[in-house]
């Protein structure tokens, strides 16, 4: 579990194909100073486990599936990505809970600098977009935000804003990211159980109407 909150930002040094997949490098010199092999670290959103470790990197191994869905399929040696190590139990929540599971991706549309922040347009996947909710919390590469700003829901492309202070475009990959850029996103989970259940709700409802008389089979 994670809150969001990065600790440092780190770079991909190597990366070695392992079978279908992939074993990363990385560099990240507070992270893997006390790295401890199978606990869990965040890389750019992605919840990844130690493997090996120096002073200064750390690796791991990256799965098909994690390559396809998620922007680190498309990095390479010297991509920059944000760190942040597991919550430990009884720290501040700074965030929001982030699981490290990327639920898709989206691009760079914007980037709107101004004198003390910069607002990124974002594109936003259709089914996604009934998660994501103004003022509300997103994982952005692993970053905590709050949506600043969303489309509608008849708009026929989907997209939200963020926007980003000193703080967050200092100390994240985000401040370097520009217009036609590939993003990890992970939505509020709170907003994902209550779809679920919502979901549930509905095909109960239908199916309690085709089970009564009115509703029967013709």
């Amino acid at each position: 579990m994670f809150t969001g909150i990065i600790e440092e930002i780190g770079e991909i040094t190597a990366i070695t194909p392992a079978g279908d997949g992939w074993r990363l490098t990385v560099r990240a010199p507070k992270a893997a100073a006390d790295a401890v092999h199978g606990e869990s670290i965040a890389v750019s959103g992605v919840c990844l486990t130690v493997v090996g470790s120096t002073a200064d990197t750390f690796d791991t191994d990256v799965m098909k599936q994690t390559l396809d869905v998620a922007a680190i399929g498309g990095a390479t040696v010297g991509t920059r990505v944000n760190i942040e190590k597991a919550m430990p139990v009884g720290a501040r929540l700074g965030g929001h809970i982030v699981q490290g599971h990327v639920d898709g991706t989206g691009v760079v549309r914007e980037v709107r600098p101004g004198a003390q922040w910069s607002v990124l347009r974002i594109s936003l996947p259709h089914d996604l977009a009934p998660l994501v909710v103004d003022k509300g919390s997103i994982s952005v590469d692993g970053t905590s935000l709050t949506v600043s700003a969303v489309s509608e829901p008849a708009a026929p492309t989907g997209w939200f804003e963020v926007s980003l202070i000193p703080e967050t475009l200092a100390a994240t990959t985000l401040g370097s990211r520009a217009a036609g850029d590939r993003v990890n996103l992970e939505t509020d989970i709170l907003a994902r159980h209550v779809e679920r259940l919502l979901a549930f709700r509905s095909a109960d409802t239908g199916a309690d109407r085709a089970a009564s008389p009115e509703g029967g089979s013709r």
